[in-house]
């Protein structure tokens, strides 16, 4: 796999890196690695235990109902199956079941290993190619399903404040996160915009890019894009035609894909017994969106005890002990049903996918098309020339390495 990585990124198989740069680079992972498992350590081992103790929160997710049991059952398989199907909507002709062992493949790889998110786009691509998909749509498949994530993040608190401010007077930790989003998401969007109308600025934004991306590249060690301008010349006539025929869907699929993981998050909540006037919802959205805006960096695998101690810390704040025991069982509820499922699933899914394909993708098919309907037919072969692929591969593949 790496070498057909290789291949595709144009590496030849004599390169090789210096003794130095490998060296620089297993250090870096021991850091990396060092620095999550004591994060990890210190929250669970030390923060979360003084907020409220491991067998308070056990009695509590114990006395829940079974009613209450199976509604937060139902809210975290669909909140699952809501990101399969935001993949379908960014690539059509994927069977639901290649959708789910996309899916869950990659976040396993993400959730266990400290900066596994390269690693996981790499089992991704290898799931993805092996059904015939090209290398410029997964790239682009890469690229709109991260930037429509992006955007997501960024307008959640946005929209929480929003909806809180009809209850009550939001904090100046919400009113800044919606702040710092809309200021982004504006950016951002308006950018996107600019860039899918006018091929003149897509080249400026390019050149413009150009020194600092190579700049960042030589101080981490990574070879410069050979013309960013191109690249996003490219991107922008393939991103052009997908979303003028399936940008709406697939707004629509990722903004329900967050919004079922808060539902997770308000179910557990009022499984371990805190009602309404206790925490409202509008107070538990606005927290999940400020929390999941503040750990969009992965310091840790899948912000495991990052997440938590930000979410316990916003929700419970100003309640009694009491409420704190609730919201600690319901947050740590919450992340069990959403953090631990994907790893196991995504372990027996890559296992499926290398025994047993036949069983994932049913009758091999000569090829996987992103294209929904006929007038997106023409984007095919140019795509794969494109210079941003040998970027995005090359990455794929130095995630590989470090893994």
């Amino acid at each position: 796999m790496t070498a057909g990585l290789q291949a595709a990124a144009g590496i030849g198989p004599g390169t090789a890196e210096p003794a130095e740069t490998g060296r620089c680079g297993r250090g870096r992972k021991i850091l990396r690695v060092a620095v999550s498992v004591a994060l990890i350590a210190v929250a669970f081992g030390f923060a979360l235990p003084h907020v409220a103790s491991y067998r308070s929160v056990w009695a509590s997710v114990t006395a829940m109902t079974w009613p209450y049991v199976l509604l937060v059952g139902v809210a975290a398989a669909a909140s699952m199956v809501s990101y399969w199907i935001t993949i379908r909507a960014v690539l059509p002709a994927l069977r639901l079941r290649q959708a789910a062992a996309v899916n869950l493949g990659s976040n396993a790889v993400a959730s266990t290993l400290p900066a596994g998110g390269a690693i996981a786009m790499g089992v991704s691509w290898a799931m993805l190619s092996s059904w015939g998909l090209s290398t410029g749509d997964f790239v682009l498949y890469a690229l709109v399903t991260g930037i429509w994530n992006v955007f997501a993040l960024l307008g959640l608190p946005v929209l929480a404040l929003l909806i809180l401010t009809t209850t009550s007077r939001p904090d100046a930790a919400l009113i800044s996160g919606a702040a710092v989003g809309m200021a982004l998401l504006a950016t951002g969007v308006c950018g996107l915009v600019l860039l899918l109308r006018s091929q003149a600025f897509a080249v400026r934004t390019g050149h413009a890019l150009q020194p600092p991306l190579t700049f960042v590249c030589r101080l981490t060690r990574r070879p410069p894009p050979a013309d960013t301008a191109a690249s996003l010349a490219g991107f922008r006539e393939r991103a052009g035609t997908l979303l003028a025929a399936r940008g709406g869907r697939i707004t629509a699929a990722t903004v329900a894909s967050n919004l079922t993981l808060w539902l997770v998050l308000l179910a557990c909540l009022r499984s371990t017994g805190l009602s309404q006037a206790e925490l409202p919802w509008q107070t538990s959205l606005a927290a999940f969106a400020l929390i999941r805006l503040l750990t969009a960096l992965p310091i840790t695998p899948g912000g495991l005890g990052i997440t938590e101690l930000g979410l316990i810390g916003t929700l419970a704040a100003g309640g009694g002990h009491h409420v704190s025991i609730q919201v600690t069982a319901a947050v740590l509820m919450y992340r069990a049903v959403t953090y631990l499922p994907p790893i196991p699933l995504g372990a027996l899914a890559c296992l499926t996918w290398r025994l047993a394909p036949a069983l994932i993708s049913g009758q091999p098919s000569p090829s996987v098309v992103l294209e929904a309907d006929d007038h997106l037919a023409g984007v095919g072969a140019a795509e794969q020339a494109d210079e941003s692929v040998g970027g995005l591969i090359q990455a794929v593949d130095n995630g590989f390495r470090m893994g």
